[in-house]
């Protein structure tokens, strides 16, 4: 069960992850800050990695 609980966290973190860069992102495009927009693609990229992992876990436990 603590699994379970943990599995869940890592993926409302990797979703949070993904919300906040894709604002970030375009935020950034949207007033032409480049730093700013790539600073979102990276987090982005984070929450994408960090729920691939989640579901790559979620194959190998059934």
């Amino acid at each position: 069960m603590k699994e379970l609980k943990m599995s869940a966290s890592e993926k409302a973190k990797a979703k949070g992850e993904q919300t906040v860069g894709k604002v970030k992102k375009e935020a950034g495009r949207m007033v032409g800050n480049e730093s700013k927009a790539a600073e979102g693609r990276a987090e982005e990229a984070k929450g994408n990695l960090r729920g691939a992992k989640e579901k790559v876990k979620d194959a190998f436990e059934d």
